[in-house]
């Protein structure tokens, strides 16, 4: 009895979906209202998201005193990873690149439609009425403010178009989990890819939290660092008089000291100083890591060199989007060749039912993973044939997306930036570069701006990375992962229908066209411009991509060849986008700190030093959490410790 009573806590328990299920609707609102409303806290453009892990810490909490006056009520380490999962992924939905771009697209093009820019002649025709709210009157007080969802009206606009986009997100949601599924084994065993992001929410939920880890000293000491940094700054930020430690992105412009030609050309150069993003910059390889900002600082030489050579007057050069997008399909392609051998064993699980080949330990069986994949693919066909695409483009548009989500997720696992903004590097534009707008056709470049939440603005809180963390934490905690797919997707069900509730109820209640929610009008102004004046392929644009794609499988070539080789394909792909300008220096401080530590004190130097990084980490994110917290509760804006 004992022995089953364990193996019923170290699986997904009703008990913890429940809990994650009731934390979702929440922390959707607390989201909405500080990065939608006050464009801080930024919590979802993090690759481990800090109100995730104040949720954790609440757990723990709970769970302490269970332990001491309930044990057996006391949550395992599956139930808080379970609630882990689904945050994270309900987090994802409604993040800064997702949910908060949706739902201003789905009214914009109507209420923004001027006789100027004649957008209804150029594409209103194209929307879909079931996609999108296009009634004005309804439009109006969701734009302005000073009104209230809870009306017969606007909830009956709403409701079609939200539920379509619940169902689509939801299947796309899966479709990564059978992708995860699939590849899972190939990243986790036989490359041992080091998964940084996991190891501080590991270290809270071992045995549902141990009290000895809560217990060292060197955690807080670094607790204090990262708390005392923020509480500073918070109250600097409230009462100017007090001084503040200026760590921020927007605090330092080394580039205002290059002021001749070409030097200039450098731009604008941050030097962001966050705590929180040095201590989870010490959990990556010391190579990943160096390679990171190295190649950042070779984007810029690149601008310098351009600039240098006249080169500058060529518009677009040097196409820094294109060789990100080509740098990123070559990491697919090469997490591709490097898997060729563990797919040749899926394929012979799914199409012969090999015996030597074991998925008893996946989260589901591969036969089932391809057949989600199918019945997904049929799905969005569907969805897209309905939405007026036609039936060409939606193959390349999807296969690029899932294309670029694997390069991500892999990357994800490797590396473990603290966040990875890979701004407009996306099916639409890459297919706009390759074939142009006069073959892709207006029927289909209207559904694009669409698309732009879950394919376009910069893949921060991009789920499938998510998921295949949270397998990796359940297999290191040995948890029987077969339920975790269903509690999946019932958090990106609900995250869906608690962001929609969210921002809908806010933007009633504040206007939306009064806060600064975030990246949406560009979408329709590229589509008026692609509209208006037709081109075909952009040439200059596919070489670049090409050379990115060329540059990539050099560096890998290299790296597989010489073990010296220092420079790694996945810091090019990760730097030549806008991204790693948020934490470049706060990467190269956290590798030299890590260098210092391995060289002079070797391996067990390295473990004593982890518990002082994550207290840096725990410290910022509780009272940075706390600030944002207060910022709900006083309808005003607060420190925000991570601008992006």
């Amino acid at each position: 009895m004992k022995g089953k009573g364990l193996a019923d806590r170290n699986r997904v328990t009703a008990r913890a979906v429940l809990i994650g299920a009731l934390l979702i609707p929440l922390n959707a609102y607390w989201i909405m209202w500080v990065e939608g409303v006050w464009n801080s806290g930024h919590s979802t453009c993090l690759s481990l998201m800090w109100h995730v892990v104040l949720n954790l810490l609440m757990l723990v909490g709970i769970n302490a005193l269970l332990k001491r006056f309930l044990p057996r009520a006391a949550f395992s380490q599956a139930e808080l990873i379970t609630v882990y999962a689904m945050l994270t992924l309900a987090g994802g939905v409604a993040s800064r690149d997702s949910y908060q771009i949706l739902v201003p697209v789905m009214g914009w093009a109507f209420w923004f439609a001027t006789p100027e820019n004649e957008w209804e002649q150029l594409f209103h025709r194209y929307l879909p009425k079931w996609l999108t709210v296009q009634d004005k009157e309804v439009l109006g007080p969701f734009y302005l403010g000073e009104s209230t969802l809870y009306t017969r009206e606007h909830i009956e606009a709403f409701l079609t178009p939200v539920i379509w986009w619940t169902v689509f997100f939801a299947v796309l949601g899966f479709m990564m989990i059978c992708i995860n599924t699939l590849l899972r084994k190939q990243w986790t065993h036989n490359e041992k890819l080091s998964y940084p992001i996991i190891q501080i929410p590991l270290a809270i939920t071992r045995e549902g939290g141990r009290a000895e880890f809560f217990k060292n000293r060197l955690l807080w000491t670094g607790f204090a660092i990262g708390a005392g940094v923020d509480l500073l700054n918070g109250f600097h930020f409230l009462f100017p008089v007090v001084p503040g430690i200026p760590v921020g992105y927007r605090d330092h412009n080394l580039g205002r000291y290059f002021t001749s030609h070409p030097w200039n050309a450098i731009g604008y150069l941050p030097l962001p100083l966050y705590p929180f993003a040095i201590g989870l910059g010490f959990f990556l390889p010391l190579d990943l890591a160096f390679s990171t900002w190295f190649f950042y600082l070779f984007r810029k030489f690149q601008l310098v060199l351009g600039a240098a050579m006249g080169l500058r007057a060529l518009p677009g050069f040097p196409y820094l989007n294109q060789q990100s997008t080509g740098a990123w399909i070559g990491m697919f392609f090469v997490a591709m060749w490097l898997a060729r051998r563990h797919l040749a064993g899926v394929a012979r699980r799914i199409f012969l039912g090999s015996p030597d080949v074991d998925d008893s330990g996946e989260p589901m069986s591969y036969r089932a993973a391809a057949a989600g994949l199918v019945l997904g693919a049929a799905f969005l066909t569907f969805f897209c044939l309905r939405a007026g695409m036609s039936l060409w483009i939606i193959f390349p548009y999807f296969l690029i997306f899932f294309m670029l989500s694997i390069a991500i997720t892999r990357m994800r696992a490797e590396l473990g930036p603290p966040t990875h903004e890979i701004v407009n590097m996306n099916a639409a534009n890459m297919l706009v570069d390759v074939l142009g707008t006069r073959r892709i056709g207006p029927n289909n470049l209207s559904i694009f701006p669409l698309f732009w939440f879950f394919c376009g603005r910069g893949y921060r809180g991009h789920l499938m990375p998510h998921q295949l963390e949270s397998f990796k934490m359940a297999e290191v905690a040995g948890m029987n992962p077969k339920g975790l797919p269903w509690a999946m997707v019932l958090a990106i069900v609900l995250g869906s229908l608690s962001a929609f509730w969210a921002l809908l109820h806010i933007s009633f209640k504040v206007g939306l066209d009064l806060i600064p929610i975030g990246h949406d009008s560009g979408v329709f102004r590229r589509l008026e411009g692609w509209l208006t004046y037709p081109r075909g392929t952009n040439v200059p644009a596919v070489s670049f991509m090409g050379a990115g794609m060329a540059f990539t499988f050099f560096l890998m070539f290299m790296r597989t060849r010489f073990l010296w080789w220092p420079f790694h394909p996945a810091g090019y792909a990760l730097s030549m986008n806008f991204g790693v300008d948020y934490i470049w220096s706060c990467l190269m401080i956290s590798s030299i700190l890590k260098w210092v530590v391995l060289k002079y004190g070797g391996i067990k130097a390295y473990r004593r030093a982890i518990p002082f990084f994550i207290g840096v980490v725990l410290g910022e994110y509780c009272i940075g959490g706390g600030w944002s917290l207060l910022s709900v509760i006083l309808k005003r804006p607060t420190y925000d410790f991570y601008f992006a």
